[in-house]
């Protein structure tokens, strides 16, 4: 008996919803936050989270990955279905409930500074402890964690606007974001049951998932060091000023990046489950889909940022986080990389088992960044952490194009999004020149956004037309025919 799954299109839609409202909702807050915390005690919650993370990864191990390929594979039957997803449960607990109780040790008996925030923290450790959203992506069910969880963030944020009044209360700030976490995860069980049911495995084969579970733990950690390890670096070399600095602008870079991961995330059990039913015709199409269209938008959100990166600091978070514009100008152009590494990495390397290639190039990419961050941190503090994410962004894009240049036809994939430089170009000036003669503020930082967006799409379809693209041609005879009917 088959599960049935969501399309690529809706799938998507609920993830990009499920993932923005996840950092949206929060960043909705983050003018509020940076003028009532101040940046230093955003920075220490920024630290305390940051540790905290680190523990979350171990709790969580290589299950997303893992979890959602193995289930993907099998979702076609029902009874491989329950046993796969039991056996991964258990194995998750266990990983799980380790660390959990590392993480109590470490904050109620280690930490000295700020340790109530640091043992509040917990919680979001706990809140892994309970997350099966691996299982709803392994079936391609992106609907039920994203409406489910919408509610809980939304609560989340009301809580902050009626709780948090002053820079005492980053305690309770921090409870609220921890609550708020672990409800988003424990409300997924509610349609468990409809899917599968829980029984307890034969060891043996929950513990045979550690192994695969541990390799994809390693590039998973190297990952986070792009977005975690450099706040903990900032923060234990430079000041907690800059840590939070580094902390908004980065905030501002995760939105793009969440759209683009959370395509990865939905493409990544259907080309597994393409893989184990031998579709190649399928697997092509997608892949050629995906480089097209997600550099094309990865190359507008990286130079739009570019574009209004100054102005919008300002605005946004006030004179203090000024700063901040030129590190979400350098930030920005890691998008274009990052977006095509997540493409060979979800679309190939992890669907075909290339689990030690893609972990040995993400631990090179790591020690890149360490090292980058070492040497930068110390003359220039947040924009040198900046520089190292971007260097490091950039060399393991081009080692996995190295490494897949026999696979996949990298040449090919190019051709199809580089000519979007032009207009991406073009729109930057055009931004750039409006910039020049405006006052700042928020009404002039829309329009610039606007104007910004139309001359990219507008530019962008142009080529589309003139290379006669299958997607755009088609919802132009579907607009036109319908047109003509009305």
């Amino acid at each position: 008996m088959k599960t049935k799954s969501d399309g690529i299109k809706k799938n998507f839609l609920y993830q990009s919803i499920y993932e923005l409202l996840i950092l949206f909702l929060p960043l909705l807050t983050s003018p509020y936050i940076a003028r009532v915390l101040g940046a230093e005690k955003l920075g220490i919650y920024s630290l305390s989270y940051a540790i905290a993370y680190y523990f979350q990864l171990f709790a969580a191990l290589g299950i997303k990955y893992h979890g959602s390929r193995t289930i993907a594979a099998v979702k076609d039957d029902k009874e491989k279905l329950n046993e796969k997803f039991n056996e991964l449960l258990f194995a998750h607990i266990f990983v799980s409930v380790v660390s959990v109780v590392l993480y109590a040790f470490y904050s109620f008996f280690i930490v000295e500074d700020n340790a109530l925030i640091s043992q509040i923290q917990v919680l979001n450790i706990v809140s892994t402890l309970f997350d099966i959203s691996w299982f709803y992506f392994g079936i391609e069910k992106f609907k039920v964690t994203a409406l489910t969880s919408s509610l809980i963030k939304i609560i989340t944020v009301v809580c902050i606007f009626v709780f948090v009044k002053k820079p005492t209360d980053l305690w309770i700030y921090t409870v609220i974001m921890s609550v708020g976490m672990v409800l988003t995860q424990v409300i997924m069980w509610k349609y468990l049951l409809q899917y599968v049911s829980i029984h307890i495995p034969k060891i043996r084969k929950s513990l045979q998932h550690l192994k695969p579970l541990f390799i994809l733990f390693i590039p998973v950690i190297a990952l986070s060091m792009f977005h975690y390890m450099d706040k903990i670096m900032l923060g234990f070399f430079s000041t907690k000023v800059q840590t939070g600095l580094y902390e908004n602008a980065d905030k501002i870079i995760t939105v793009p990046l969440t759209v683009i991961f959370s395509f990865s995330t939905v493409m990544l059990p259907r080309m597994s489950n393409l893989k184990s039913n031998n579709d190649v015709n399928k697997t092509e199409k997608y892949m050629k889909l995906s480089f097209q269209y997600m550099e094309w938008l990865a190359l507008g959100m990286s130079f739009g940022l570019f574009s209004v990166a100054d102005k919008f600091s300002c605005i946004f978070w006030g004179e203090e986080f000024a700063p901040c514009g030129e590190l979400i100008k350098i930030l920005a152009f890691s998008l274009p990389f990052s977006t095509y590494a997540s493409i060979i990495r979800t679309q190939y390397l992890m669907p075909n088992h290339k689990d030690k290639a893609y972990t040995t190039i993400m631990v090179i990419g790591a020690f890149v960044n360490l090292i980058a961050n070492l040497v930068l941190v110390y003359r220039f503090e947040a924009i040198g952490v900046a520089i190292g994410t971007l260097i490091s962004e950039i060399v393991v894009c081009l080692m996995q194009i190295i490494y897949t240049k026999d696979k996949v036809n990298h040449l090919k994939y190019n051709r199809m999004f580089l000519p979007y430089l032009l207009p991406s170009a073009v729109m930057t000036i055009v931004v750039y020149i409006i910039d020049c003669f405006t006052p700042t503020n928020v009404l002039m930082l829309i329009g610039e956004i606007i104007i910004g967006v139309i001359v990219y799409v507008l530019i962008s379809m142009l080529f589309f037309l003139k290379e006669k693209d299958n997607l755009i041609m088609e919802y132009l005879k579907k607009l036109l025919k319908k047109k003509a009917v009305d």
